[in-house]
């Protein structure tokens, strides 16, 4: 799907979906424990469901209260051989695991990108703690058998968190005591995240500054009364989009988060946008922008809006963890080269694991999302403030996160809104 976005000036009050990668925590969490779940402000992004369906292949029985409630009946009970978790990166490293569990075959497969993104971490750590594994030179498909037994185990922690969070899940269900230990941890609040979910449910997991966790055996999860915050990853692009092309408030964030793309305020404070903060609600507003330094290595999904910010802001920006974008839904940081550039906006990617960005006039034209949600975002906000509508080739592919992304847009626009000024 193509979609065009026009310049313009933006104003009004919207609300991000929920946190999908809280959502899949907790779906999983709810698969584990015995008995009757509530998950309450769940939405319906493709990872969600992705997420939804695969619990439901592992036994527990899922019944939708309203459009975003769900009770869950617990209970790992494979009914077949086969997870499909579409393009879900978090589901397959979530549940692989999870699936190791039980005694019986699972086959894991995919689609999309997610067939490109490396999953070879995972699949030696699960043969360490004791599964069987059979993979395709460490990508999707895979076939996991378990039972997991637990153990010690050491595992490359600079990829993605996203292996270490399928573990820290599944643990406490082995038979037997574990130590994990990770080296170069990153993206640390995700495991923050993680910790807190399997709190919530009654799992304890303890930690030595993330480099090893220790996780007791034979633990059991119990059902909660579970509300999933609302996203901050998502909720980035709408704050940047006011602080580029008008104001925004965004309500529903909680302050208090465990999400690390809240550190989007600093940016855009960083940045010189005017940035106002009342009980739950977030106001930005457009302010001359100027260059802003931010270190993104612990919320790398960030990057795509800080490029839109930058790409507004005076001056050369600075933005380090691009060492965290290779294993994305895209190359994250080849895509945003190559897309600003038809933008006539420079990114330089010379120097080792920094992003710089200079900013200035956006120019209009015809860009491709390299079928990731957040370079499609990202580029649509950087279209509120350049001199001519942008066409975004593969716009779809934010159903992947915020299913609503462009109508919400949409509805921000202000009346008889015009090019911005800059």
């Amino acid at each position: 799907m193509d979609r065009s976005v026009p310049p313009g000036r933006v104003c009004g009050t919207c609300a991000p979906p929920c946190s999908k990668s809280y959502a899949q925590r907790a779906l999983a969490a709810s698969l584990l424990a015995e008995g009757s779940t509530l998950l309450r402000n769940i939405g319906s992004c493709d990872d969600t469901r992705s997420a939804i369906r695969c619990i439901e292949a592992l036994g527990a029985h899922v019944e939708h209260i309203d459009p975003h409630t769900l009770r869950i009946e617990g209970g790992l009970r494979p009914a077949g051989g086969r997870l499909r978790v579409g393009e879900s990166g978090l589901s397959a490293r979530l549940f692989a695991p999870i699936a190791a569990l039980h005694d019986r075959p699972i086959l894991i497969e995919g689609e999309g990108t997610l067939l490109r993104r490396p999953m070879e971490i995972l699949c030696r750590t699960l043969r360490t703690l004791g599964a069987r594994v059979t993979d395709t030179g460490g990508r999707l498909p895979l076939e996991v058998c378990g039972p997991l037994q637990g153990g010690t185990a050491e595992i490359d922690g600079s990829v993605s968190a996203q292996f270490i969070t399928g573990l820290l899940l599944a643990l406490p269900l082995a038979a037997r005591e574990s130590s994990l230990r990770v080296t170069r941890p990153v993206s640390i609040p995700y495991l923050d995240m993680t910790v807190a979910t399997a709190e919530r449910f009654g799992v304890e997991i303890l930690h030595r500054d993330y480099e090893e966790f220790y996780i007791a055996g034979g633990q059991r999860y119990r059902p909660a009364d579970f509300a999933v915050e609302s996203d901050w990853s998502a909720a980035a692009f709408l704050l940047v989009a006011g602080a580029v092309a008008g104001e925004v408030t965004v309500r529903n964030l909680s302050s208090l988060s465990l999400q690390g793309d809240k550190a989007i305020l600093t940016a855009l404070v960083r940045a010189g946008a005017a940035v106002t903060h009342q009980g739950d609600t977030i106001t930005a507003a457009r302010r001359p922008l100027r260059a802003f330094s931010f270190d993104a290595t612990h919320c790398p999904d960030l990057f795509p809006a800080l490029a839109a910010l930058a790409a507004s802001a005076d001056g050369v920006s600075v933005i380090r963890g691009t060492s965290r974008l290779r294993a994305k839904e895209s190359d994250r940081a080849r895509a945003l080269y190559e897309e600003y550039g038809r933008l006539g906006i420079e990114i330089d990617l010379d120097e080792e694991d920094v992003m710089k960005i200079r900013g200035g006039k956006v120019r209009g034209g015809r860009v491709r999302s390299h079928d990731d949600h957040r370079i499609a975002m990202s580029l649509a906000v950087a279209a509120l403030a350049a001199e001519a509508p942008v066409t975004i080739a593969g716009a779809g592919c934010v159903s992947k996160s915020f299913p609503d992304f462009f109508e919400t847009l949409d509805a921000l626009r202000a009346p008889g809104a015009s090019a911005i000024d800059n």
